[in-house]
C-alpha cells in the first residue's frame, strides 16, 4: 500500500482508504460482525485513513470505528468525520457554533477521542460557501483541540473552487470516478496549488463500476440505490454517481473490455482514479473483509496505459457526460 501527503498537515494517508457509509445504513441491512470484520481487514492491509459521518446510522458508523480502533490499539489512522446533516433542513443558519459545537462533541464521544483529526462540512448548501464566519467558527474549534483539521464535502465542482478560498480548509471530499470526471478539468490544478487534499469519494459509483450489477438487479428497500435512485432522499448524483441506471450499465460494457488480465472492474476502476496525481485518498466502502482487500489490493495494479485512459475518456464523453457534467 502507497501513502500520499495529506495536503498541509503533515500526515500521509493510504492512497486507498474505507468509507465507512455502507455500515453504518443505507446500503441494505447492516451485519456488524461482518462490519467490524471489514474494518480490521482494511487495517491490516495497510489502510491508514478512514472517512465517516455523524449521521451514517445515527452515530453507529462512528462507534464501529471507535470499537475496532480500541480493539487493536498501537497506532491509530487518521479518521475523517462529517457534520452537518443533522439539521432537520440545509440552511446557512443551521451552522451555528452552538450546533456546530453539539454535532462535534457527539462524534467526539462516538469515537472516543479527545480530538478529531479532520471534521468536514457534509455537503452544505451553496450559500455556506460565501460566509465566512462559518470558517471562522471551525477555526476557534482547532484553536479549542476539539479538531486538529477541517474540510469539506461537496456536490459540485464550484462549491469545491469557493470552499479552497479559506486557508484553513485542508481538503476536499468530492465525487470523482470513471462517470464523474469534471473535477479533473480545473478543480484538481487549483487544489495542487493550494496543496489541499482531495477525498475521492462514491469512487465505483455506488457499484455500477465493479461490473456486477445488470438491468434485473434487486437492491433492498434500505439501500439507497433503490430508494434515492430519483434524488428522493438526498442529491441524486450520491447514487450512481447521478447517472441514469441503464446508462450506467451500457458503459460499464464498453469499459470491460478494457480490464487486462485476472484484475477485477472494480479494482480497474480504482486504479484509474488513482492514476491522478491530484488524489490524495480513494474511499470505496465495504460491507465484508473481502470486499476490504480487493480494494486494498487495486493499489498494487500498474499504472494503466495512456491509451486505456484516453479510451474511458471518450466513454465518458460519448455515454456519461450529457447526463452528469453540466449538473456537478
Amino acid at each position: 500500500m502507497q501513502s500520499r501527503q495529506f495536503g498541509r498537515t503533515g500526515r500521509s494517508v493510504s492512497e486507498i482508504g474505507f468509507g465507512a457509509w455502507a455500515i453504518g445504513a443505507a446500503w441494505g441491512e447492516v451485519n456488524d460482525e461482518e462490519a467490524l470484520a471489514a474494518l480490521h481487514a482494511a487495517l491490516d492491509t495497510g489502510v491508514t485513513f478512514i472517512d465517516t459521518a455523524d449521521v451514517y446510522g445515527d452515530g453507529h458508523s462512528e462507534r464501529l470505528i471507535a470499537k475496532v480502533l480500541k480493539e487493536r490499539g498501537g497506532d491509530k489512522p487518521f479518521v475523517a468525520t462529517k457534520a452537518g446533516r443533522r439539521l432537520p433542513a440545509q440552511s446557512v443558519e443551521g451552522y451555528s457554533a452552538e450546533n456546530l459545537n453539539a454535532w462535534i462533541d457527539r462524534s467526539l464521544t462516538n469515537l472516543g477521542v479527545e480530538t478529531l483529526d479532520l471534521v468536514q462540512l457534509h455537503c452544505p448548501p451553496t450559500d455556506l460557501y460565501y460566509h465566512p464566519e462559518v470558517f471562522g467558527r471551525l477555526d476557534k474549534l482547532v484553536e479549542e483541540g476539539k479538531i486538529r483539521n477541517y474540510g469539506v464535502s461537496v456536490e459540485r465542482v464550484e462549491e469545491a473552487l469557493k470552499a479552497i478560498e479559506y486557508p484553513g480548509v485542508v481538503s476536499v471530499q468530492i465525487i470523482f470516478n470513471a462517470f464523474r470526471q469534471r473535477p479533473a478539468e480545473r478543480f484538481f490544478a487549483e487544489a495542487k496549488q493550494k496543496n489541499v487534499a482531495i477525498i475521492a469519494r462514491v469512487p465505483l459509483a455506488s457499484g455500477l463500476l465493479s461490473g456486477k450489477f445488470k438491468r434485473d438487479t434487486k437492491f433492498e428497500a434500505t439501500d439507497h440505490r433503490l430508494f434515492n435512485r430519483n434524488g428522493e432522499a438526498f442529491d441524486v448524483g450520491e447514487t450512481f454517481s447521478g447517472v441514469p441506471y441503464e446508462a450506467g450499465l451500457d458503459a460499464v460494457e464498453r469499459i470491460r473490455p478494457l480490464v487486462s488480465g485476472d484484475t477485477t472492474m472494480a479494482k480497474f476502476a480504482l486504479r484509474w482514479i488513482l492514476m491522478f496525481d491530484a488524489i490524495t485518498v480513494a474511499i470505496p466502502g465495504a460491507r465484508n473483509p473481502a470486499q476490504a482487500r480487493s480494494n486494498a489490493e487495486a493499489a498494487a495494479l500498474p499504472a494503466l496505459p495512456k491509451e486505456v485512459m484516453d479510451e474511458i475518456v471518450k466513454i465518458y464523453d460519448e455515454d456519461i457526460r450529457q447526463y452528469v457534467h453540466q449538473r456537478w
